[in-house]
């Protein structure tokens, strides 16, 4: 599954992009509109690659010797700023942002924390369609923790599945029938980065379906 998964996630992007180039060395005389279109999807093809490249190098990190790299972080401005990059990419998507008052301050990786943030809301974007509602909330959860939550309204997972989706390259299904984009490679980092956080994360079923995913971290 993995190999065909990374096949496909990797030969996609570049068979996009070589298309574009094709074109323009073809037809030099495009109007202006026609190539504003197609560099913006090559644009869009070289970050999904880039996403690509840097999973897998950060889940090689993560078995191997990735290293926190602690400041203070307000946890709760940086789920407002990844919320935003994920509903730019999901137009569709309706994120709604809950932080409760006065809370947020952990001692954490700012990348790391993001690339949690980011996996878990694209995750919920991608599973959800074709209209994804997507609730992710901070508040306190006594006084030395803080509980982040993010749930949606997607096809959720089954409880057969629960225990193995955050096996690195695991994905529900096969890849001859899925037609989500991935390499399952999302929540295993998601869990190794909680885990560096000194944190514990919890898969739920959301009400009346989907998902959600719970984070407990300490405080600073």
């Amino acid at each position: 599954n993995f190999l065909l998964s990374i096949t496909h996630e990797l030969k996609s992007p570049l068979s996009g992009i070589r298309l574009i180039l094709e074109t323009f060395q073809k037809r030099r005389e495009l109007k202006p509109e026609i190539q504003q279109k197609l560099s913006t999807n090559a644009l869009t093809e070289t970050d999904r690659l880039t996403s690509l490249v840097n999973d897998l190098l950060l889940s090689a990190k993560l078995e191997q010797a990735y290293q926190i790299n602690e400041e203070e972080i307000d946890l709760g401005t940086l789920i407002h700023e990844a919320a935003d990059t994920v509903a730019m990419k999901y137009k569709s998507a309706n994120i709604h942002v809950d932080i409760e008052a006065g809370v947020g301050m952990v001692k954490g990786d700012r990348l790391g924390l993001t690339s949690v943030a980011v996996n878990l809301m694209e995750n919920a974007a991608k599973y959800s369609q074709p209209e994804p509602v997507i609730h992710t909330s901070l508040q306190r959860g006594g006084a030395s923790e803080l509980i982040w939550e993010v749930s949606d309204n997607g096809m959720g997972i089954p409880d057969r599945e629960k225990h193995r989706v955050f096996t690195k390259f695991y994905r529900i299904g096969n890849e001859d029938t899925r037609t989500t984009k991935g390499t399952g490679l999302g929540l295993f980092i998601v869990n190794q980065l909680v885990e560096k956080h000194n944190g514990q994360l919890e898969l739920k079923d959301n009400m009346p379906k989907g998902t959600t995913f719970r984070i407990y971290l300490p405080t600073t």
